[in-house]
């Protein structure tokens, strides 16, 4: 009779579901204010920049305060539990040809595309936005190489600085396996923080339906849906790349060096996906996209705690793409021909770029304007870019982490540190509601 009432329990529903719902709700009540409450005050000050804004920088920032800790434990772990050194070089060694070459393959694949749909052609100028666009100065290449180096490991943590972080601890976890049996407490004291710090993302997971929920009211509450028309031809060459990269060109790489079902990884991404168009940030989504590639796609905590962290810093495929549609768009808009080498010289720049492009929302509107110096195109120009680009950066984040992801998994089949019963599990790591502990339970 147990089992009969048992089988009949609604079933709970998914996180990914819950996401969905929450950010269809936020797009909704977005536009619906944008429509019809632009212009009233109180529903501007207390709703919008009030309790929207409010609730919405309280998960970013609870997002960002476990990235440092966990990436850091994570990264301690993934290099001893690899153990052997020269296994390590190997493993971060494919992973960064792979990071080079999607990104190479995904700035290839938007100028290919924009040059044959030709987005900007007989677009108008007065339509533009008159705003200009004041470009930081990017650093030079050697600055990059040199800043990975922290001068200050204390200084890097309290910045948030990931390449720097990346960097000290790795060498920090090699030099505990070179130490022997003196650094075996640490390595368990690592393994500790580790599971407490996945348990904190657990918790915080269980608010992003709700901070989710706040990002897009507020995105779209201030952007609405209207200034994408006027920029339709950029805003569809954009998205029509970034989908077809995801689905297409990392999902061919999976399949022929990772020999896995595109499909099934797909499918257990979702979540992930979602999770990353929302917050716009590489870096606030290492703690899902981490869970992710473990509990659902069963790559051995040691690779994807080293691959994932590394990725989200140094792989850019979203923003390559964005930065050949826009260079071809811009291009197009100013009548400037730029020819095969000036082409071939994007390539080269958002490649080199993306290794040191922080995993920050808005970002790669800063390395676009050093990609358009480098060619000659008026930097000014991104001013026309700008309207749409928060949207579009939701999206091209969501490609990053799945590159990210795929990256992961096709190291881990390399080197037999994945667990294709798990892969192949539709149910394998599926949320599950939260339970606190609590010692009032009774026999």
């Amino acid at each position: 009779m147990q089992k009969n009432v048992t089988n009949h329990l609604p079933k709970k529903m998914s996180m990914t579901t819950k996401i969905l719902i929450w950010m269809a709700a936020g797009l909704i009540v977005g536009s619906l204010i944008n429509t019809f409450a632009s212009d009233v005050m109180w529903v501007q000050d207390y709703l919008v920049l009030g309790l929207f804004h409010v609730i919405g920088a309280m998960f970013i920032n609870l997002l960002k305060m476990l990235v440092v800790p966990l990436v850091t434990f994570s990264l301690i772990c993934g290099v001893c539990g690899i153990g052997d050194i020269n296994k390590l070089g190997r493993v971060g060694g494919k992973a960064f040809a792979l990071f080079m070459l999607t990104t190479a393959l995904a700035i290839s694949l938007a100028i290919g595309v924009s040059i044959l749909f030709a987005p900007g052609e007989g677009f108008e100028l007065a339509n533009a936005a008159s705003n200009s666009f004041s470009a930081p100065q990017a650093p030079p290449l050697t600055q990059v190489f040199i800043d990975l180096i922290p001068s200050n490991p204390i200084a890097a943590y309290a910045e948030g600085n990931m390449l720097q972080i990346i960097f000290f601890t790795i060498l920090f976890a090699v030099c505990i396996l070179m130490v022997g049996d003196a650094g075996k407490p640490l390595i368990d004291a690592a393994e500790r923080l580790n599971e407490v710090m996945m348990k904190v993302v657990s918790v915080v997971m269980q608010l992003a339906p709700y901070g989710i929920f706040a990002l897009m009211a507020k995105t779209f509450s201030l952007q609405g849906l209207d200034m994408i028309i006027p920029m339709m031809s950029y805003f569809a060459v954009l998205v029509f790349v970034l989908i077809l990269h995801a689905t297409g060109t990392l999902m061919v790489l999976l399949k022929v060096l990772g020999r896995v079902n595109p499909i099934t990884f797909l499918k257990k991404m979702r979540s992930t996906q979602v999770f990353a168009f929302s917050t716009s940030s590489s870096n606030a989504t290492i703690p899902v996209t981490l869970r992710s590639t473990e509990k659902r796609l069963g790559v051995d905590n040691s690779t994807a705690s080293f691959i994932v962290p590394f990725g989200a810093t140094i792989n850019m495929d979203g923003t390559a793409i964005m930065q050949g549609v826009a260079t071809v768009f811009i291009a197009n808009v100013y009548g400037i021909d730029l020819g095969l080498s000036g082409y071939l010289t994007v390539i080269g720049m958002s490649v080199l770029a993306s290794i040191g492009t922080a995993g920050v929302p808005g970002v790669g509107l800063i390395m676009l304007a050093m990609v358009f110096a480098q060619v000659g195109l008026p930097v000014e120009g991104i001013a026309l870019i700008m309207g749409v680009d928060r949207l579009l950066d939701m999206i091209r984040t969501a490609v990053n982490v799945t590159g990210d992801a795929a990256i992961t998994t096709i190291v881990a089949r390399s080197e037999n540190s994945i667990d294709m019963d798990v892969f192949n599990d539709p149910n394998a790591g599926a949320e599950q509601a939260l339970h606190l502990p609590h010692n009032q339970r009774t026999a």
